[in-house]
């Protein structure tokens, strides 16, 4: 496993890293996958306080629960449950992260978290109350640094020039190249580190029925995953093939791969264990699929 300096902290993360949003409900076999998973080198765990109602992250907490510091623990905050479950309200103030942050430290049963996310966001937002609740929480040594959760190029660009963000999580896959227009530059311009979710791409670049996706038609899609088939030619698996793609552009820092099976923990450590890609490589699977932009939010 190789592993990456987040941002400009001395967080060192796994360039394969756990998405605990897709774990199954099953604590035992949770605890099993998440065990293999840092056995085997993956060192990231990403949860949010949304997953499960919080039950995602008491399922991470008790399975690191005495070996809490040789992993990595992230989490997101933001989403506001209803008091009577029917779903959840945008709530980005000082006030709801302050109280929101005990909740989850109590449920992943740790002292502090390594990355703190806001989940989401809107130009709409009180950014600077927003910022200075994170910045409170550093300070107090209940997170060692914090980023956001955002696709959108205009909020990302407000908390790039207003804040101290080490990351931003985003949607980043051969079918979703909006990033490169200008949010992936501006990060690494800034040494802000990218967590890249959604590489395979709902599963449309793995061999899963081709629909339309973000734009691209159902056969585009079908030519994208066939090139990315092509470039596994045995040798590779095409999830591989698939992170690898994000791997290579320089803004990012690490995948964050949905895992609920030991199979997609199979595939994440074969992704992790491969070569980087060849340029002419990565020029045929940026053929395959060209760029797109974002229409809003720029």
């Amino acid at each position: 496993m190789n592993y990456r300096t987040l941002g400009e902290t001395d967080l060192q993360v796994s360039e394969v890293s756990f998405g605990c949003m897709s774990l199954g409900g099953d604590v035992a076999a949770d605890t099993k996958l998440l065990h293999q998973a840092l056995d085997q080198g993956i060192t990231f765990f990403d949860t949010a306080d949304l997953y499960d109602k919080g039950g995602n992250e008491v399922t991470v907490g008790k399975a690191f629960k005495g070996i809490r510091d040789n992993v990595v623990l992230a989490t997101k905050v933001g989403n506001q449950w209803r008091p009577d479950g029917s779903g959840w309200d945008w709530n980005p103030s000082k006030a709801y992260i302050l109280k929101a942050v005990e909740q989850s430290l109590r449920r992943l049963q740790t002292d502090y978290l390594d990355l703190y996310q806001l989940h989401g966001g809107t130009l709409n937002d009180p950014i600077d109350e927003t910022i200075e609740a994170f910045e409170q929480l550093q300070q107090q040594g209940k997170i060692r640094c914090y980023g956001i959760s955002s696709i959108r190029p205009n909020v990302i660009r407000e908390y790039v020039e207003r804040s101290n963000i080490a990351s931003v999580m985003m949607q980043y896959s051969l079918l979703d190249r909006r990033p490169e227009e200008t949010a992936l530059d501006l990060l690494q311009q800034h040494n802000i580190g990218v967590l890249a979710r959604g590489s395979v791409a709902q599963g449309l670049l793995l061999g899963k029925a081709p629909k339309p996706y973000l734009g691209h038609t159902a056969e585009a899609v079908t030519k994208a995953a066939e090139a990315v088939r092509a470039q596994a030619e045995g040798k590779y698996t095409e999830a591989a093939i698939a992170v690898r793609f994000v791997l290579q552009h320089p803004a990012v820092t690490t995948a964050v791969l949905g895992i609920r099976t030991a199979e997609q923990l199979q595939d994440a450590l074969h992704a992790a264990a491969a070569e980087p890609l060849a340029p002419e490589a990565v020029r045929a699977l940026q053929q395959a699929a060209p760029a797109q932009v974002y229409e809003q939010h720029r």
